[in-house]
């Protein structure tokens, strides 16, 4: 064993060190570059001298092309000297040509673009379903850590953008995951200090939303979506450019938050609908009044705020309760055309009850049921009575420093803080059966099937904070006649958990109680079990540094075939601590490699590709058969996938066909306990195999018509693993099979202009939330089907949408049974100025 791991160290060294004289090499020239490249930089407008976005800019002859962003300025970097016509274009529409002389190592600033259209017009164009596909994002910048189009790219990942989350009056990133392929909600967020926000399923794996714009960026609570312009979900294992504090083997979800732009404008939102629901929202953007109007401007100010109160639909008896407040303020320099700093924060505030989580007791066999259609619960009933209230709140802070070096080269400097606190009640349930041995226990109890232990975990003022400082130096220039896009990174993360579980058990009762019985698990009583010396105390004080480098490298062979190499090196330094129990100190080390191709058999149409990704995770010290206490090998997650992309019919259909194979290795394996601590004992020689397919669809198949679809299997075992579960579905692999559905027509001319209706849902197949050779329990496929209607005008935008249209009882789970929130109708009424 330790040969292989020494062959497989200095294998990784190896490579390593390729790619790093790869990267000097590229380097070496860098002056010699600087000195014979240039850059071109320009801004498009509209005829009312409105910043124009999405519109394709092209190098006439050549393959250099780019889209102006939300400003209308665009940039092509590392441009032989030459002269050239500039191509700007809009489907349907003549091009404009603008001829284009590039010097050396200078930036070549084209006059500003004005095109005949005015905003609205372009609006117009941007939903007119022959011309454009208006949910497809084609390009991003933190997938890869560098500009990259989707047809470039060898990983597979998913957008959902700002317009079908307000087309569907999404206002939580909840509701905007239902949009992305492969992936199901498992866990409602707690709020807990240290839980982290929902927890998710991708390929088999858990997952949860803890990056923003590419780096750390934790939420504990409901996350609110006022401040998201785009929700990226990026698939497999992706510890290479990403490290494994923040991701998992199924992949990522990062969210891109609202920019300042160059336009004074805002909007202000009011929705109200089913179970009190109320909400209102402004988004608000202000710009430095003194810069010269055909001049990007030099400082920029952005605020978006929500405040959103829900009951629960469960409400028969106690209705729990949910408010949350989202502020978050952006501000953005310009001091010069080389160097821009932007600075941000988000703040969220929850008070609440949460939702009802039902635990199971063992063995499961014993319940008399073992689908959640079937059991005894009320489905509208509330369990708990008042009082048991949690606030949560977590706080980002961001700072990024972009500085362009030279036209081939970009400096960008990240800084950021997350943090979460926590304070109060958090109800738990578990379902336990009517045994003989059970009622000799609890003589006072009535008669009855099953019976319902309440219980408490609370969190008192407990804290978890990250800081991440992270360096890129990215590059975009020829070798000989290779084009390099290049990115070096180093990473500091630090991770500080100050978490105080108190956990205890209130009462038990029978399911079927009156409404009195089930009132007195509320507050008071909880606080009086406590009192009594009831109850236990759960410390985390873990704290963790660690220390990364990278670099990826996309070579173009040829114009159709590019290949990416990247290594990451890792270094953890974990100071032990609490984690419910003494954790021991440790140090380690370890590489994560990722390679990937792609060949466009016919350009910017179609890509076929293939990767190979890694990720892994840091056990720590462990106890084995023969009473040793080793260091855990990192436990690694290797994955090789292929598939094809298009970007066909003139931009309208855009997809994605994917196969993957995830291969888990060195997992600890559960061989008991030990007789005097009861500390687990293991063997570190578990696998898990995860492979599925996974189809994703945006289209504009007519005018008007849009189309956004996915389609998902997984299938997912354990192997070599504890005899109870060998050769099973993991019970947090959620169900194989998953569907995603959205069409949406919107009238692009005429009197109804900006009339528009969307139907779609979501179906997963059954889910075994417990799987082992006694315990098994089924949730049971569902489809849920949503609907909105909008009326959307330059000045305002009139909105409604129903939620569970068919009023379907489902249920998810994370090892539980949890349901699911019932039919609602909401309406919502924007001013826009």
């Amino acid at each position: 064993m330790t040969h292989t791991f020494t062959t497989g160290l200095v294998s990784s060294l190896k490579a390593f060190a390729a790619l790093l004289l790869l990267l000097v090499t590229a380097l070496l020239p860098n002056s010699l570059l600087a000195q014979t490249n240039g850059i071109i930089r320009g801004t498009v407008r509209t005829a009312d001298a409105q910043p124009a976005e999405q519109i394709n800019v092209a190098l006439e002859g050549t393959a250099r092309g780019t889209a102006t962003d939300a400003q209308g300025a665009y940039v092509l970097r590392g441009v032989v000297p030459g002269s050239y016509t500039l191509v700007i274009s809009l489907l349907g529409y003549e091009p404009k040509r603008v001829p284009v002389e590039v010097k050396a190592a200078e930036t070549t600033r084209v006059p500003e673009i004005v095109l005949a259209e005015s905003a609205q017009q372009l609006r117009e164009v941007v939903v007119s379903g022959n011309r454009t596909n208006k949910f497809a994002r084609k390009q991003s910048v933190d997938v890869n850590k560098m500009p990259l189009d989707n047809l470039e790219n060898p990983q597979v990942y998913a957008t959902v953008g700002k317009e079908l989350l307000t087309e569907q009056l999404v206002f939580s990133v909840d509701e905007a995951t239902r949009n992305a392929p492969g992936l199901q909600k498992m866990w409602d967020a707690t709020g807990r200090g240290g839980d982290g926000g929902a927890f998710y399923a991708a390929r088999g794996f858990v997952t949860q939303s803890q990056l923003r714009n590419g780096v750390a960026g934790n939420v504990t609570g409901n996350i609110d979506a006022a401040n998201l312009e785009k929700l990226e979900v990026i698939k497999g294992p992706s510890a290479t450019l990403f490290g494994s504090a923040l991701t998992s083997y199924g992949g990522l979800l990062n969210r891109v938050t609202k920019k300042p732009t160059d336009t004074f404008g805002g909007e202000i939102n009011v929705a109200a609908g089913s179970y009190g629901f109320h909400r209102v929202s402004a988004d608000v953007n202000l710009v430095d009044q003194s810069t010269p109007a055909d001049q990007p401007k030099t400082l920029g100010f952005r605020l978006n705020t929500a405040y959103t109160y829900e009951d629960n639909f469960q409400n028969k008896g106690y209705t729990g309760f949910n408010k949350n407040l989202a502020v978050a303020p952006s501000l953005q320099w310009r001091p010069t055309d080389r160097l821009t700093v932007n600075l941000d924060a988000e703040v969220f505030n929850g008070r609440g009850t949460g939702n009802q989580f039902i635990f199971f007791y063992f063995p499961s066999a014993t319940l008399g049921f073992d689908r959640a259609d079937q059991s005894p619960f009320d489905y509208r009933q509330s369990y708990q009575g008042p009082g048991l209230i949690q606030e949560s709140r977590s706080t980002n802070l961001f700072g990024q420093v972009r500085y362009s070096i030279s036209p081939s080269f970009t400096a960008t400097t990240y800084l950021t803080s997350s943090s979460s606190y926590s304070d109060g009640n958090s109800a738990y349930f578990y379902l336990t059966p009517s045994t003989p041995g059970f009622r000799l226990r609890h003589p006072e109890l009535p008669a009855a099937d099953n019976y319902l232990v309440r219980a408490d975990q609370s969190t008192d003022n407990s804290r978890r904070q990250l800081w991440e400082a992270q360096q890129l130096f990215n590059g975009d220039f020829q070798v000989g006649s290779l084009r390099n896009r290049v990115v070096l990174g180093l990473d500091f993360l630090r991770v500080d958990s100050d978490i105080n579980f108190i956990g205890g058990n209130a009462d038990t009762v029978a399911l079927s109680s009156p409404r009195p019985v089930l009132d007195q698990f509320n507050g008071t009583n909880m606080n009086a079990v406590y009192a009594r010396g009831g109850g236990g105390r759960y410390l985390v004080t873990t704290k963790s540094n660690t220390y990364s480098a990278f670099v990826s490298d996309v070579l173009n062979l040829t114009e159709q075939l590019s290949v990416l190499a990247a290594l990451r090196v890792d270094h953890v330094s974990n100071t032990g601590g609490l984690f419910y129990s003494p954790v021991a100190a440790y140090k380690q080390t370890t590489f994560s490699p990722k390679f990937g191709m792609v060949y466009q058999p016919v350009k910017d149409r179609v890509s076929v590709f293939a990767n190979y990704q890694n990720s892994f995770n840091n056990l720590g010290i462990y106890l084995a058969e023969d009473g040793r206490r080793p260091l855990a090998r990192p436990e690694r997650a290797n994955q090789w996938e292929g598939g094809v992309k298009l970007d066909a019919a003139a931009g309208r259909l855009s997809a994605t066909v994917s196969y993957y194979d995830i291969r888990v290795q060195d997992r600890l394996r559960l061989l008991g306990y030990a007789p005097t601590t009861f500390e687990a004992v293991n063997a570190q020689d578990a696998t898990q195999r995860s492979k599925g397919v996974e189809v994703n669809i945006t289209a504009n198949p007519i005018s008007g018509l849009n189309v956004v679809g996915g389609f998902s299997y997984n299938d997912s075992k354990f192997e070599n693993s504890p005899e109870d579960v060998n050769g099973r579905r993991p019970n947090t692999a959620s169900s194989p099979y998953l569907a995603n559905v959205w069409v949406s027509y919107r009238q692009a001319e005429g009197a109804l202009r900006g009339l528009g209706a969307g139907f779609g849902g979501n179906y997963a197949s059954e889910n075994r939330v417990l799987n082992t050779n006694t315990n098994v329990f089924t949730l049971p496929s569902y489809t849920v089907l949503n609907a909105s209607i909008f009326y959307d005008q330059p000045k305002y935008r009139i909105s409604a949408k129903v939620d569970n249209l068919t009023d379907k009882q489902y249920w998810t789970g994370y090892t539980t049974m949890n349901a699911q929130r019932l039919r609602s109708v909401v309406g919502s009424l924007a001013y826009k100025f």
